[in-house]
């Protein structure tokens, strides 16, 4: 409250006081306790002003005060190379990066559950390829190899052990290897359960008339004559393999998926095979090769 103010209001109170007293000669209708609790009333009120008034000067002192502190401060900054501004927006995008640090903290969480669901999962493959390959090792005794090959578990049956050249006809000797190979899968339940397709290869030599006309043609005959005999029953007149005639199909891939090149006779003799390959289930459709 100014000084003017406040004359004004000792003038009012005295102006009410007078009237007061004016009113009690002349019977105005008022007594002379209502106009004292009158004067109270904005008496209390005028000390009530003068309190906030004081509250008010000094918090604007303490505002003059910090904002004097704040623009030394900026000065003192600027004149050590500090950009108050870029400061300001840095302490800013500090909080936002603190939110999104937290909702990549949830989200981590989620990968890592994620991630440790998959990591049991593999290795429950891993296991599961382990004692198949166990089973297959009996194979390999038999000179056959065993490996992986296009995210499939493949065993090999060199051709020419099998087959004459552009036959299709098993000799005695591809009988006995694949009679091997049926009696190692069916005697095995959890390898009998299982599908593989019969995949017949040639190499590149071109294959010209007769009765398979070409690559393709002699690689499917193959394949297919390599099922035949291992669907046979057992005690059949020539033999067979007794395998589940459900879970073997052929395939003819002719000269187009290689394991050698195609320069020297050798070469060729590693391409001309027949694959029994072991197809993954739906859990198992993972790299194989990372397993390994």
């Amino acid at each position: 409250m100014t000084l003017d103010e406040s004359r004004r209001v000792r003038v009012f109170t005295l102006l009410l006081g007078a009237a007061g007293w004016l009113c009690t000669i002349l019977g105005c209708g008022y007594s002379e306790d209502e106009w004292q609790a009158q004067l109270a009333k904005y008496s209390e009120l005028d000390s009530t002003h003068k309190r906030e008034s004081a509250e008010l000067a000094e918090t604007k002192a303490a505002l003059e005060l910090a904002q004097t502190k704040v623009a030394g401060l900026s000065s003192e900054l600027e004149r050590m190379g500090v950009n108050v501004e870029t400061l300001s927006q840095r302490l800013a995008e500090e909080g936002t990066e603190k939110e999104r640090l937290s909702a990549d903290v949830t989200e981590l969480k989620q990968a890592v559950s994620e991630y440790q669901a998959r990591a049991a999962q593999l290795e429950r493959i891993r296991s599961r390829f382990d004692v198949l390959r166990g089973k297959l090792e009996k194979l390999t005794k038999l000179g056959l190899k065993a490996e992986v090959r296009h995210n499939r578990m493949v065993i090999s049956l060199p051709g020419d052990v099998l087959f004459a050249s552009g036959q299709d006809v098993l000799r005695s000797g591809g009988k006995d290897v694949l009679m091997a190979v049926a009696e190692v899968i069916r005697s095995d339940a959890q390898l009998a359960d299982r599908f593989f397709q019969v995949a017949g290869h040639t190499d590149a030599q071109p294959l010209k008339g007769g009765q398979f006309k070409d690559n393709w043609g002699l690689s499917a005959m193959r394949a297919r004559t390599v099922v035949v005999f291992l669907i046979a029953p057992v005690n059949s007149r020539d033999g067979g393999g007794g395998l589940n005639p459900t879970h073997l199909h052929a395939a003819g891939y002719g000269d187009t998926d290689p394991v050698a090149g195609n320069e020297t006779p050798a070469e060729r003799a590693k391409n001309r095979r027949v694959e029994l390959v072991l197809l993954p289930n739906v859990e198992e459709m993972l790299d194989l090769k990372s397993l390994i």
